[in-house]
């Protein structure tokens, strides 16, 4: 399966006795699983980043509960519940947003809570932002009107309201996608604008709330896109857990970089 193979490929580039290690086997598998990823076409990396994430999720939990089902009989009810939505994946990667709704009329607050994996965060600029200018854009209070309109419960009707997301839950490793294949002007195409994001402090305090578990970060691994809408090449950088140094993966190609080298135009995912 997938999860296996997965497994193999980590082991593989872990070991230490390759210039490089090919991720095809696990491609290959993980292409009968999900056939959309299977053809040699372009895909978007955070979508399959997200599917992989959903397939070892779901293998891993499987594992769980199955070794659950193996305890006590008197048990097995409880440990099948615990494990029933949580693996190594969601330990990791999983956060939780919080999102206020307040009634503009009666002035009720409500909370709808909201798990994610990764945070898609808009671009406000055309030309250069920094990553804290994206997360400003994306925790703003917005205002929900007309065919936006909230059923509140305490008016008994549809109204006027703002919504105001926070995290609650900050996952040990947070991901950022930056949305640059967005619309303009009835028109998809890809924003190149410099993204500026920081290698460490990054402070996650303001868009969170008092309980939040954990607000600082470092930055880990970095995922490029260069190309356009049709076409394009992915490229990471990854920042070795021992070492520290960062190194470039470009296909075949693994080199050794500078920290300078890091901060590139073509950011498209970063892990921190």
């Amino acid at each position: 399966e997938s999860a296996t193979a997965f497994g193999c490929l980590v082991s593989d580039m872990w070991l230490g006795d390759f210039d490089y290690v090919s991720p095809e086997a696990f491609h290959s598998i993980f292409g009968k699983r999900y056939p959309a990823f299977s053809r040699r076409t372009q895909h978007d990396a955070q979508e399959f980043l997200i599917c992989v994430l959903d397939d070892l999720h779901e293998a891993f939990k499987e594992v769980r509960a199955q070794l659950c089902q193996g305890r006590h009989s008197s048990d097995a009810g409880a440990s099948r519940g615990s494990g029933s939505g949580t693996s190594i994946i969601t330990k990791l990667f999983e956060g939780q947003l919080s999102y206020g709704i307040r009634c503009l009329k009666c002035k009720a607050l409500t909370d709808r809570p909201e798990s994610f994996t990764v945070l898609s965060l808009p671009i406000p600029s055309t030309r250069v932002c920094s990553l804290q200018d994206c997360l400003e854009c994306f925790f703003q209070p917005d205002t929900l009107t007309r065919n936006n309109q909230i059923h509140c419960y305490w008016c008994g009707g549809n109204q006027d309201a703002t919504v105001k997301a926070s995290i609650t839950k900050a996952p040990q490793i947070i991901i950022f996608h930056l949305k640059r294949f967005a619309w303009q002007d009835k028109h998809r195409r890809k924003l190149s604008t410099t993204v500026c994001y920081p290698f460490s402090d990054l402070d996650l305090s303001p868009y969170s709330t008092v309980s939040c578990n954990k607000a600082e970060y470092s930055l880990c691994a970095v995922v490029n896109h260069a190309g356009d809408l049709d076409y394009g090449h992915y490229t990471a950088f990854c920042k070795h857990s021992v070492t520290k140094h960062w190194y470039s993966f470009d296909d075949a190609q693994v080199t050794k970089i500078p920290d300078s080298a890091v901060q590139a135009d073509t950011a498209y995912l970063l892990f921190y």
